[in-house]
């Protein structure tokens, strides 16, 4: 199982913005910069977690980012569902799949508890969680 580079890049691009201390916002250059990101590419990304509510521009076009709650507030769910509507591990575990084989598939239920799993360890996670291990790696 693998996440998509959007998925990945959009959650270092959030501590980037979770790691501003002085309040002026980061500027997206600056994000693609320390994490090796392209604007181009970042500019995608950039577009999601605003439209998704987790960021905001602090003085309009050409500023900097800031995020729109506190960093205990973002969950790493949030940042996930700004690129894809909810985590599903199989096929058969998306909203509205007709799969042909639901009545009596012997293993539905063990996809079903592990995509449980992943978006509850996503749910439990924080933006602030990420900002405490970054910090002790420094």
């Amino acid at each position: 199982m693998r996440f998509n580079t959007k998925i990945r890049y959009g959650i270092r691009a959030m501590l980037e913005i979770a790691l501003d201390e002085n309040g002026n916002g980061v500027f997206q250059k600056d994000i693609a910069r320390r994490q090796r990101i392209s604007v181009k590419y970042l500019d995608n990304i950039i577009a999601s977690l605003k439209t998704a509510g987790l960021i905001i521009n602090i003085r309009g076009r050409k500023s900097g980012y800031r995020l729109s709650r506190t960093p205990s507030e973002i969950k790493i769910l949030d940042i996930y569902k700004a690129f894809e509507p909810g985590i599903t591990i199989v096929d058969c575990m998306e909203h509205g799949y007709d799969c042909k084989l639901s009545k009596t598939c012997g293993v539905r239920s063990f996809w079903e508890g592990l995509n449980d799993q992943i978006t509850k360890y996503f749910d439990s996670f924080t933006l602030e969680n990420l900002i405490k291990e970054h910090k002790s790696r420094i």
